[in-house]
């Protein structure tokens, strides 16, 4: 009934009507659907000026879907439409203006419909003026005019205004920089389902920029854009999951996320992906999958990818070998600005290493690499301009590049440096800077520096002579394989130079050195073996070594006594060698009548004087008496004796100085040291014996215990020298055929400043070989291993597991089980395998190797050797790969380095960041105490008395605990 109205109305002429009557037949309403008369009914509208049929008429001929298109009509009646004021009309308008379909493009008529549309609160019309402003391409640049119009926007929901807003408050670009605004905006955008405000929110949650930090919230969003195919925030999740930053640690989901993220062309992601693959990180090794993704990275321009692909390309790994493109990915990389890379292309060149060799454009390489710090091009450039190969030598820029890379802690370069210094090669002769030079080499681990340093402290060359310190540095390159220093250090022990004076020791390192060449030393060994110095005399060996410096053709020292077997071939070398006098005996023994062993010394007869007076005299401890008692029997000097001294036989005790951890007194002896035996008088000859000899006491009083301020503060390479410096100390009790028998953080002090360490308390020392099980055990409860609790012999295996609780406390900063009571109950679970819970952050290889040192089964626990080489290999491969890895990015490898111990590294790295990170939430020092049990041995008897009878009669099982603590 409606419709029949509207047509009559319509009929007369009435416009809304038409209008009215037009959309009925274009929808079918209350008649049948006739598009035909539709058009017809709005065409009489729109010529009738009734705005909205003209706007409708030129969207139809615009699209062409129900009519005939005609896009001069659709502009005809858009036009009309907008000069009529209608809004959409404006902006379309604008739009074909600005194109310039289906008429001339004309800016100016563009943007005077844009803001027409505008003022009439067309949102986005709104949004591309602002742009237009912004951009400054079509319109003059107005940044504030573009602020105004992207907030009006914005206020009117428009999403990527809300967006650009937010970008224009963070920048302060045509408004004054607001970051609570901005968040404000990022939020808005992306409750709007705005991708990229997503990202932007969560990095403003992540960098606490506008709003309080919140890592939830940061990865919250960071995974909604993520989900949203957003790549930056795909790496970002997975960097959450790799750190566990915001969520749980998911190295899975990072792989997932990295994965995703490399699939959508994030470069940062393949490299982390080729990474994973690379090493094996949670993942199968796949070195044929890490060289695809670190290809794909280097083609989207990462750095470090090419040289991971220039790597792959030089190993063979992942790739079939191929030199020529390894030399072009290097340099890829270095034409991109990467050092590393630069110092890779310059050895090439070098070395005609997948390129002709080509000594000048290696120069133009080292000197690119080197002017960006990088250290070893430093030194190869260094090296070039000393040698002067196929250049100009130039000494003064030699040193220059040698002193850049030492101040930047190359090894070899702080050794040219001193070696420049100490000659005055390319600059003035220096020898306090060459001794610095020495010094700062040598501390580093530079072997020859040692030696040289060792030699200024003996020649008093620009330091203040030390004979003591000469003997160190000379014995640590000794240490090191080094002939002339083994030499030296026999030198010092043989005349008592820096050190006590040591036949034995002179021997040892005499016939070390005379073993790798030191003709010297052979020198040195002829005598030894011929007046049994240090050693059982050995004619036959005099002349092996004898023989060895004449065949050698060396000028033999005239002073050289010793008597031949009268061999033909003895006679021949005694002709050959001028000088030779008839062989110097020491003397008889007035006792047995057989040569003295040494000056005035029999040991065969000193002993038995030794024995008979073993029963006047005792520290009241076994051990203590066993160990000074094997001593004076085997003493082939005097200077190899120890005696208890009782402090009655001190007299004038008093205070002297003050040591590192000490305080020293000096006192008389009023007996003196052991110097020989008078058969005459039938007792011993001692030196100074009528006014008393001078001794030196040490009593301990400035020393502590390990606490958990050294193990909160220091960073995992220092805990890595500590550690170490404990091991050694139980090495030498191992190595002496002993076990400590107590072995707990309360037995081990060290100085205030970290730098000395004594392992104490050595009363329940006993012999490896002692298998004779004590009536009583003592110990601290969580340092005792469970065979010791189950009544068997100690053994070095027992003080390994103690380590290893030592090596726990590293880890946490408290002592082990502190929340427990040390009762039978703990016993029994230390018994059933219970250890202390790891700490989440400590490096999972330390863990691994903890983990040993606790198993319960003896034999499976690494000697105090195997441990002393892991640690120094980790000691020696973390200060190398904090210097290759200055940026803290963790990205470089370090060179002849294996993956395990890579890896490894990363997990120091990674534990010493989050440890940081830690100190500077706190920024507090906590020092906690703990009871005293933590720390005093005490004596357990019932439990372990019945867990030792059980356990001879079959192996502890769960039953049998369950057993015990319903007894106790």
């Amino acid at each position: 009934m409606a419709f029949y109205y509207y047509q009559k109305a319509a009929e007369s002429g009435h416009i809304d009507a038409m209008f009215i009557l037009a959309c009925h037949y274009y929808i079918g309403d209350e008649i049948e659907k006739d598009l035909e008369k539709a058009f017809y009914w709005w065409q009489k509208a729109a010529e009738s000026d009734h705005v909205q049929a003209m706007f409708i008429l030129a969207g139809n001929y615009y699209s062409g879907k129900e009519i005939e298109k005609d896009l001069d009509k659709a502009f005809h009646w858009y036009q009309k439409a907008a000069e009529n004021d209608h809004v959409d009309a404006m902006f379309i308008l604008a739009g074909y203006y600005y194109s310039g379909e289906e008429i001339e493009k004309d800016l100016d008529k563009a943007f005077h419909w844009y803001q027409k549309a505008a003022e009439n609160d067309h949102v986005n019309a709104m949004f591309i003026l602002a742009c237009h402003y912004y951009s400054g391409k079509e319109i003059g640049k107005d940044l504030e005019k573009a602020f105004h119009l992207y907030q009006k926007a914005a206020e009117r929901d428009h999403v990527d205004a809300m967006y650009i807003l937010a970008w224009h408050y963070y920048n302060g670009k045509g408004t004054e920089k607001n970051l609570e605004k901005a968040f404000y905006w990022y939020q808005k955008a992306a409750e709007n389902d705005h991708i990229d405000a997503m990202f932007n929110l969560a990095r403003h949650y992540y960098s606490e920029k506008g709003t309080e930090k919140d890592l939830e919230k940061a990865f919250y969003w960071y995974q909604k854009a993520a989900e949203r195919n957003h790549a930056n925030s795909m790496f970002s999740v997975a960097l959450y999951y790799n750190d566990g930053k915001g969520v749980e640690k998911n190295l899975e989901k990072a792989l997932y996320w990295y994965q995703k993220a490399a699939e959508n062309g994030h470069g940062d992601a393949m490299f982390s992906l080729a990474s994973h693959y690379y090493i094996g990180e949670e993942t199968e090794k796949d070195s044929e999958k890490a060289f695809y993704w670190f290809q794909k990275a280097a083609e989207s321009g990462d750095e470090k990818a090419m040289l991971f692909v220039a790597f792959c390309y030089n190993d063979g790994e992942g790739v079939e070998k191929d030199l020529e493109k390894s030399f072009y990915w290097h340099q890829k990389a270095a034409e991109s600005g990467d050092e590393d890379a630069m110092f890779s292309v310059a050895f090439c060149y070098d070395n005609g290493k997948g390129v002709k060799k080509d000594l000048e454009k290696a120069l133009h390489w080292y000197q690119k690499a080197a002017e960006r710090d990088h250290v070893k091009a430093m030194f190869c450039l260094a090296n070039h301009y000393d040698s002067g190969e196929e250049m100009e030598k130039d000494l003064e820029k030699a040193f220059h590049w040698y002193q850049e890379a030492a101040e930047r802690d190359h090894v070899d370069a702080m050794f040219n440096v001193a070696l420049y210094y100490n000659k005055g090669k390319g600059v003035e002769k220096d020898l306090e800077k060459a001794f610095h030079w020495y010094q700062k080499a040598a501390e580093s681990g530079h072997e020859r520096a040692m030696f040289n340093l060792a030699g200024h402290y003996y020649s008093r060359e620009g330091a203040k002579k030390d004979l003591e310190k000469a003997f160190y540095w000379y014995q640590k390159t000794a240490e090191n394989g080094d002939k002339d220093a083994m030499f030296n250090v026999a030198y010092c022990y043989n005349n008592g130079e820096g050190t006590e004076k040591n036949s034995e020791k002179a021997f040892y390192w005499y016939k070390k050195a005379a073993e790798s060449g030191n003709e010297k030393a052979m020198d040195k060994l002829v005598n030894h073996y011929k007046n049994g110095e240090g050693i059982e005399k050995n004619l036959e060996k005099a002349f092996y070594w004898f023989q060895k410096t004449a065949e050698g053709k060396k000028v033999i020292n005239n002073s050289v006594n010793i008597n031949w077997d009268g061999t033909e071939k003895d006679f021949y070398w005694y002709q050959k060698i001028p000088g030779i006098k008839e062989i110097k005996f020491i003397g008889l023994c007035n006792g047995c009548k057989l040569p003295y062993t040494d000056y005035q010394w029999c040991q065969q007869c000193n002993s038995k004087q030794f024995q008979q007076n073993f029963s006047k005299w005792t520290s009241k401890n076994e051990f203590i008496d066993k160990f000074i008692q094997d001593a004076q029997l085997n003493a082939q000097n005097s200077y190899e004796v120890l005696e208890w001294i009782p402090y009655n036989k001190l007299s004038n005790v008093h205070y002297y100085d003050k040591g590192g951890f000490s305080k020293i007194y000096k006192a008389i002896w009023l007996d003196g040291p052991i110097d020989s035996w008078n058969f005459d008088e039938q007792q011993w000859n001692r030196c100074n014996s009528q006014t008393g000899y001078e001794v030196v006491l040490k009593t301990l009083d400035n020393s502590s215990k390990i606490d958990d301020k050294f193990l909160n503060e220091f960073k995992w390479q220092d805990k890595l020298q500590l550690l170490k410096k404990i091991i050694l100390g139980l090495k030498v009790i191992h190595e002496s055929n002993l076990t400590h028998g107590d072995f707990h953080d309360g037995n081990i002090l060290i100085s205030d400043d970290y730098g000395e360490l004594f392992i104490i308390d050595l009363g329940l020392c006993k012999p490896v070989d002692d298998d004779k099980k004590d009536n009583e055990i003592y110990g601290v409860l969580p340092y005792m291993a469970p065979e010791i609790l189950r009544y068997t012999p100690y053994t070095p295996a027992s003080d390994i597991y103690s380590l290893s609780m030592i090596m726990w406390e590293f880890t946490s900063g408290f002592p082990p089980f502190n929340n427990r009571t040390y009762d039978h109950h703990l016993i029994l679970d230390i018994c059933e395998g219970e250890r202390p819970q790891i700490m989440r952050d400590a490096p999972k290889c330390y863990v691994n190797l903890m983990k040993k040192c606790w198993d319960s089964n003896p034999s499976n626990r690494p000697t105090i050797t195997e441990l002393e080489y892991k640690i120094s290999e980790w000691i020696r491969c973390i200060s190398e790969f904090y210097i290759y890895n200055k940026d803290g990015n963790y990205k470089v490898a370090v060179p002849d380095v294996d993956i395990e111990l890579t890896n490894d590294m990363l997990e120091f790295a990674k534990a010493n960041k989050q440890e940081a990170n830690k100190q500077e939430k706190t920024n507090i020092s906590v020092t906690q105490s703990y009871l005293q049990e933590h720390y005093t041995s005490r004596k357990f008897t019932k439990i372990t008395e019945i867990l030792a009878k059980e356990d001879s009669k079959s192996k502890l099982n769960t039953c049998t605990v369950k057993e015990f603590r319903t007894v106790m």
